[in-house]
Order: structure tokens, then sequence, then C-alpha cells
């Protein structure tokens, strides 16, 4: 794999997938996307923890639901790499393991695990790599400043993968920051622990800055509709690349997801879905949130009322290179009249990934060329 210049972190749901599919392929062939297979039901997953089992224990129920959901990734992808994480499916072997090796061996994306995951299954990802010649990735959670016991941990691992590091990514994962300086430090220790442990073919540093919707809006004001949180996890990139110059990762995010997105299963509010859901902007160095409801009385008219907010905030790109196709929907979808395209929360979803990861892109291609 080419180094990337860009790692988001993507859900496998289809308004991830299809945001990625409808990029410009300027954009899309400049990141590597790492994307995560979400659990098909039960509760929030704990992050770093070994899932539990699905509760059905039909591998057909697993398989029925998984294998259109990868399809839909490979043809998404084209070819193109990236990494997909399956710990969320991986341990129900009966149900995912024709679909894993099929998205293996039909795309260009490298598999991805992790210590503390099921040794048989370390292994089984490792056949994996070694059947599709394109090596693995370790995907270290960045929690607590790594110690010696976590390099000895990595090693084991390594040890166990029977592969050389020239054959594998090293994913620092330093989750959601809420502190800058504070997952700075945690960062830069795993760097010059784990970071410079081996020869390592890609060492990436993830972060995410997402709000939980919940923690948005929910723990303010009951009324309060729209949001401005700031974008740490840009913040803590800029502060790794001061702190080590010759030794900065690739840069990667979660994009306009929160870092624990993936770990929760989809279909929670039933049929009709969520009542409301949020449109998400990205500026340079904050957020533009608003919660829209899904349904009631005069919901396009709420709708458009905040997309106009969004339109008018000065982070709003009206023309440059920056701009994306989701820049030219918001437009319409602040000035439209009538029901349609005031969209639905998949599209903002979609709409939301489009144009972070454009912007994110144009920003770091800016940054390497000395103008950001």
């Amino acid at each position: 794999m080419v180094e990337p210049l860009y790692v988001p972190v993507l859900p496998v749901r289809r308004g991830a997938v299809t945001a990625y599919l409808r990029l410009s392929p300027a954009i899309r062939h400049r990141l590597a996307p790492l994307w995560t297979l979400p659990p098909r039901t039960g509760p929030e997953r704990t992050r770093g923890a070994s899932p539990p089992p699905d509760s059905e224990a039909d591998g057909h129920v697993m398989n029925a639901w998984l294998t259109p959901r990868v399809d839909r990734l490979i043809e998404a992808m084209d070819g193109n790499p990236g990494w997909v994480d399956a710990g969320h499916v991986e341990s129900e072997l009966h149900g995912s393991a024709v679909a894993v090796q099929r998205l293996i061996t039909r795309s260009g994306m490298v598999l991805v695990t992790a210590p503390g995951r099921d040794r048989t299954l370390q292994r089984y990802a490792a056949d994996l790599a070694f059947l599709s010649g394109r090596g693995l990735a370790i995907r270290m959670a960045v929690d607590e400043p790594p110690d010696e016991p976590r390099s000895t941990e990595l090693l084991a691992l390594v040890d166990r993968l029977r592969m050389p590091p020239s054959h594998l990514d090293l994913i620092l994962d330093a989750g959601e920051v809420k502190d800058v300086a504070e997952s700075g430090k945690r960062s830069l220790v795993a760097l010059d622990l784990l970071g410079s442990l081996l020869p390592w073919r890609t060492v990436v540093l993830t972060a995410g800055a997402f709000p939980r919707a919940a923690e948005t809006f929910e723990a303010g004001a009951a009324s309060a509709i729209t949001s401005r949180p700031e974008r740490h996890d840009w913040a803590l990139h800029e502060w790794i690349r001061r702190a080590r110059p010759d030794q900065a990762p690739v840069y990667g995010d979660y994009s306009v997801e929160h870092a624990l997105g993936a770990n929760l299963a989809e279909g929670r509010f039933g049929g009709y879905g969520p009542p409301w859901g949020l449109l998400r902007y990205t500026g340079p160095g904050h957020f533009l949130v608003a919660r829209a409801p899904t349904r009631g009385n005069h919901r396009t008219d709420r709708v458009r009322a905040l997309a106009r907010w969004i339109v008018r905030d000065e982070a709003f790109r009206c023309s440059g290179a920056d701009r994306s196709s989701a820049e030219d929907w918001w437009e319409a979808c602040a000035e439209g009249v009538g029901s349609r395209g005031s969209g639905s929360p998949e599209t903002w979803s979609r709409m939301g990934h489009i144009q972070h990861l454009t912007y994110v892109t144009r920003c770091l291609l800016s940054r390497g060329a000395g103008r950001q």
C-alpha cells in the first residue's frame, strides 16, 4: 500500500459508503479509509474489549445481514486501498467468515487486528492477510500512555502473526479527544514507544472530535438545536507536528462521526427511525452541528432554516477549491421550497462526510505545499 495522505475512520453504513463513492476521483485517490463493520445487534460495544457473541446463534442470519454490506463496500472501494476492522463481527465465524474472506480477496483493502482479541481470530486475520498478499494492520488504542507491558504485548502479537514489519501497519487510535494537550502527551508516548518499536510499513494516528448527539444537545438547554464544537482532532495533529516535525504520523480522524459511533448496532429506534438527526458541516476550527427533526409539523421548514444557518456561517465555502458537491446540496436545501430536497438523517450524514473528507484532504494538500 502506498502511504496515504489521509485516513478517515468510517462505519460501514450506507451514508458513509455512499459518501465515499460520491467523492471526486481526485479526493478519493488521496485517502485510504479505515472501515469499521458495526455490530449487528446488542448494546454499545466497549472500546477495546472483546465483543460479546451475537445473540442470534444462526449463522445464516449474520451472513444474510453482513454480505450485502460487504458487497456494497467492495463496489464502492473499486480496488482502492484502505483498511477494514471486522472486530465487532469476526467472533461469529459461522456467519461472518465467508463475507470477511470475500471482502479481503475481492478488494484492495487490508484487514485489521488488535491485541486482546481472541488468538484464534488473530491467526485467522493473519492467514487472510497472507492469502491477500497485502499484509495486516494492528490497531492500538491510546487511552492511557503506553508503557513497557504494552510494547511487550505488541511484540508478542507480531511474533504470533509471523509477518515481517514491512507487511504490517500500526494504527494508533487516540479515540475521542476532549483535551488536546492530554491526548497529545499520550500520543507522543505511543509514537516514541510503539511507533519506533519496529520498522512499520505505515504509522497512522487517528482521533475523533465530533461529539455525541446526547452530549451536544441533551446536556445543555432543552431548546438548543445548534452547536459549534471545536475540532480537537485537527488541533491534536497540529500539536504532534510541532512536537515531532520529523516523525509525524499519517493524519487520521473520524470524519463527522463520534469516535464510538461504529460501536453501536443499527436499528435502535425501530422501523420509524430516530425522531431527529444531525446536520453537520466542518469549518477550519470547529464543526457546525444542528439537530433537525425527521417528522412532525413544519418539519421541512425547520430543516431548511437550519440549512440556512449553515450556509450563512462564515465557515461555509461559497466558492473555491475546497468546495464539494455537498455545498451545492446545502444551498439547494436552504433556498428550496416544498418537502423535496430537505433530506433525511442518511442524506445529512452523507453530505457531512462528503464535505468533511473533501475539505480535510484539501487542507492536507495545502499544508504539504506550504500554504496551510
